[in-house]
């Protein structure tokens, strides 16, 4: 896989609006947050436009997007929000110039389609993490925030957590990859796939019933995307729902279940994704994932 350049102070980065629409008094504090780590922030053209729930037209999210892409002095793109729409730009944009001059494209959720099409096209490493919308400027110093600012100016990342009853014990080393669980499934059968073949695979979700965490999960293992796994690591899986006739399984244990034939170490309750804490991880990059006396994972 490629590494982009870490960040360094003076350095340009660029927010803009792939997905949902945003407000200026909703990412300003994000703005000052960055521009105290000594960033330079350029906002994208389109960022505070809106079109019914999107912000603005498909044209406009994929222009502001292909700009940056294309700009070697910006040395990382924030997405500033997730919500729906990075899907119906992917096949707008072109990364030929991306491929030249690789930089840090940063975001969760939605953002989920651009990570999983970058990593099976074009190998470089993406950064799984908060986006603007959470980060007010009170937050500095926050694991959330600190851990998104330690990956991007290349300081040494190393987590662990204890160990869960649910959590299956060993050992992988391989690449990491995954996001929102939705989003990757909703990819299923399309040109931005996930590619999971020897490779430790990161799910998390929010706001879903059960009943399709379980559909999703089976969709997943008929399809192959289960089985040939170094390792799995379940974050939060949030604000889940039910239906007045219970389905009868928590989130988790229908992962338990679905992932069961395979021997690879699994944990859950990870710290990632839409729950409390959502720390950040380096989507592309070689891994080390041990699930032993406690969990362990070191990038």
């Amino acid at each position: 896989m490629i590494q982009s350049p870490y960040l360094k102070k003076g350095d340009k980065i660029a927010i803009l609006s792939p997905a949902r629409s945003i407000t200026f008094e909703e990412v300003h504090p994000a703005m000052k947050l960055l521009q105290k780590w000594g960033l330079e922030v350029i906002l994208g053209s389109y960022i505070f436009n809106q079109e019914n729930q999107m912000a603005g037209s498909d044209f406009q999210r994929a222009k502001d997007f292909q700009t940056m892409l294309d700009d070697a002095s910006i040395r990382a793109v924030f997405c500033s929000r997730g919500g729906y729409g990075a899907v119906r730009i992917i096949d707008r944009l072109d990364f030929s110039r991306f491929l030249r001059y690789p930089k840090w494209i940063v975001g969760y959720s939605d953002i989920t389609v651009l990570h999983s099409h970058i990593h099976r096209h074009f190998g470089i490493e993406t950064l799984h993490a908060t986006m603007p919308l959470n980060m007010p400027e009170s937050s500095h110093g926050s694991l959330t925030v600190e851990t998104m600012r330690k990956a991007l100016f290349g300081e040494e990342i190393v987590y662990s957590k204890r160990l869960g009853t649910l959590d299956r014990t060993g050992a992988g080393e391989g690449i990491l990859t995954g996001g929102n669980l939705s989003i990757l499934y909703s990819l299923m059968g399309s040109h931005s796939q996930v590619d999971t073949r020897g490779k430790i695979l990161f799910l998390e979700d929010i706001d879903e019933y059960l009943y399709h965490i379980d559909r999703m999960m089976m969709n997943l293992k008929r399809a192959k995307i289960l089985g040939d796994l170094k390792g799995l690591i379940v974050g939060s899986m949030h604000e889940m729902k039910d239906n007045a006739v219970p389905f009868g399984y928590t989130a988790n244990q229908i992962i338990v279940n679905a992932v069961k034939d395979y021997r690879y170490p699994v944990c859950y309750d990870f710290p990632s994704g839409h729950g409390h804490e959502n720390l950040a991880l380096i989507l592309g990059r070689n891994v080390r994932f041990i699930v032993d006396e406690e969990v362990g994972l070191g990038f």
